[in-house]
């Protein structure tokens, strides 16, 4: 790090990672000494404290397992650098990048997240999961997300703090992340990387944390813009009722009080939406 380079903070939550936390925190003391080093132990059962102290880094324990969204808000907490590097204590993710992700960051972003490639994916499965996460996170903010679940990230730590009350304690607060930084305005950009083969158990479930990522996208699209999500399910709503008049009419030459309903609903649930809208702007204006 050059002496003008602002204050460095790097993050590592660790549940059960004694076989690869003291190779990940040797590697990034040796190429930032400077830095903050912070091994978040999330109640672990093994020696991931101590090796994490043997190599040189600062441990802050959990009294028991509290889920590694949690483990990221206490290091949000305690890290007093002014930028914050997030990494997986687990041999993912490769100490060498983070001097990418440094440099990226300082030409004007807020944050910077490692992009996976396609072929550092854990399994064909969960590679279609997270295209699928990609394109509907673009869609639902506008921009591009090219990786939605990635855990390797550089932010500035005030704007991260921000949204520390919105963060889940379980595996989704890449995904909360992302969407709040995009729709609060922030510069977002995204540095390719090569994720490497975990060492040890990983501790997603596929199915279970899919289907949470999923709700976290759409909570937070309905948080900062209610809209992106009312206005196609009203449009549903009329298609349905249009669809249902057209057979009604062909067949009975009759108005069906279904198309009634059905139109209503979709009148009704456009309105709601409407009224959220204006409700997060002034919500969001009044935090700002």
């Amino acid at each position: 790090m050059r002496k003008d380079s602002p204050a460095l903070s790097v993050v590592l939550p660790a549940k059960n990672e004694a076989g690869a936390v003291g190779a990940t925190v040797e590697g990034i003391r040796s190429r930032l000494a400077d830095a903050e080093v912070l091994v978040i132990d999330d109640g672990s059962e093994d020696d991931t404290a101590s090796m994490a102290k043997a190599f040189g880094a600062a441990v802050i324990s959990h009294p028991y397992s509290m889920g590694n969204g949690a483990a990221i808000k206490t290091g949000a907490r305690h890290a007093t650098g002014e930028v914050i590097v997030f990494m997986d204590a687990d041999g993912q993710h490769d100490p060498a990048d983070i001097p990418r992700l440094l440099e990226r960051l300082g030409r004007g972003f807020d944050m910077v997240v490692g992009a996976r490639s396609n072929d550092s994916q854990a399994s064909v499965g969960r590679g279609l999961a997270n295209r699928f996460y990609n394109r509907l996170a673009s869609w639902m903010v506008g921009q591009r997300v090219q990786d939605l679940t990635s855990g390797f990230r550089a932010v500035k730590a005030d704007k991260f703090r921000e949204f520390l009350h919105l963060l889940p304690n379980g595996f989704s607060y890449p995904t909360t992340t992302t969407m709040a930084f995009f729709r609060a305005g922030y510069p977002v950009a995204y540095e390719p990387i090569v994720a490497g083969k975990r060492i040890g158990k990983s501790h997603i479930r596929l199915v279970r944390d899919g289907i949470r990522f999923l709700l976290i996208i759409f909570k937070i699209g309905t948080l900062y813009s209610p809209l992106k999500l009312f206005l196609p399910i009203a449009f549903a709503h009329f298609l349905l009722g249009l669809g249902y008049y057209g057979y009604t009419f062909t067949v009975d030459h009759r108005l069906s009080s279904i198309t009634v309903f059905l139109w209503s609903a979709s009148v009704t649930i456009f309105l709601i939406g409407l009224v959220s809208e204006q409700i997060t702007q002034l919500m969001y204006k009044r935090e700002r």
